[in-house]
């Protein structure tokens, strides 16, 4: 099976060597779409020494510990490296609503990517991997752990989700799997986790952003919004389709009482909705599209060229 239509395990942990070039962390480059929004939550990782050595010209002379430098009769200073303890929670939409695509790819290929490329970011920044993996009959969840065993079963779920998907039928849209996830997130997730929820975002209503907005009270929320490019502005006439949910059929007919406005208007609507939130917090939504890989676009939406280089 082509993984841009069935993500397959194998691609998904191919993807390790792509998880690089961007960050979900408050501190971002100014070409970020994260740049300049709210402080974060994220109280911090703090510090922990690591040694103590010589002091070398461009330390920091407040790391100086002038007890140990009078007793060797050199100048000594501390090193420090940042604490990596982070729970990083994925919710992920594996629905059979995300098993669609006109361009390159289907979104429930580009979710996943997506998923998979988070989780192997997060594991390299020395952060503990979660993920509620839902679907129309469930939610697969995974406590945060900090191990490379804690992503592959997240990305083994992953994999079985999709491949289930593509013998699935057809179903209406409906908010409850998503809400469910949600719901269980609030519950998971305690104070300055990372919560990165990863969705085609069709079924996101009201009760979706005021559970947003509850986790991010205490916690960073970064909502990925997975979409076709046909989901966000119809081709241009003269042509006629057929659009069904699994219950309702509908002639698609550009020409016709605005349909290509209305349909732009709609994926608006939806993407102002979830970034409003329900607490107001404004949850930033990188948009990702079916049309290219998720690597690329994460580290265009992200800022990589302006990010400097620095060990994962």
């Amino acid at each position: 099976m082509d993984p841009r239509i069935v993500p397959t395990l194998e691609s998904l942990i191919l993807l390790q060597h792509e998880a690089r070039g961007f960050s979900f962390l408050h501190r971002q480059p100014v070409t970020s779409l994260l740049a300049g929004r709210r402080a974060s939550r994220i109280r911090g990782r703090g510090l922990a020494f690591e040694e103590l050595r010589a002091y070398r010209p461009g330390d920091d002379p407040r790391s100086i510990d002038w007890h140990a430098s009078a007793r060797t009769g050199r100048t000594q200073t501390r090193v420090f490296t940042e604490e990596r303890d982070r729970p990083t929670l994925l919710v992920v939409n594996m629905t059979a609503a995300t098993f669609f695509g006109t361009r390159h790819a289907t979104k429930t290929a580009i979710i996943a990517q997506t998923a998979a490329l988070a989780a192997w970011r997060g594991l390299q920044s020395g952060d503990r991997i979660g993920a509620l993996v839902f679907a129309d009959d469930g939610i697969d969840e995974y406590r945060p752990a900090r191990s490379r065993d804690a992503v592959m079963r997240v990305l083994g779920s992953l994999a079985i989700r999709a491949a289930a998907l593509a013998a699935a039928a057809v179903r209406p849209v409906s908010a409850a799997p998503l809400n469910e996830a949600l719901r269980r997130a609030e519950r998971l997730a305690g104070h300055d986790w990372l919560v990165l929820l990863i969705s085609d975002l069709n079924a996101a209503d009201d009760d979706s952003a005021a559970i947003l907005g509850r986790i991010a009270r205490h916690n960073d929320v970064v909502a990925v919004a997975v979409s076709d490019p046909i989901e966000r502005d119809l081709p241009a006439p003269p042509w006629r389709g057929i659009a069904t949910d699994g219950a309702r059929r509908a002639v698609l007919d550009p020409r016709q009482g605005g349909l290509g406005q209305r349909v732009r208007q709609a994926h608006a609507a939806r993407l102002d909705e979830l970034r409003s939130g329900g607490l107001k917090l404004k949850t930033p939504v990188l948009p990702i599209g079916t049309d290219a890989e998720a690597a690329g676009q994460l580290r265009r939406l992200l800022g990589a060229a302006a990010a400097p280089r620095r060990a994962p």
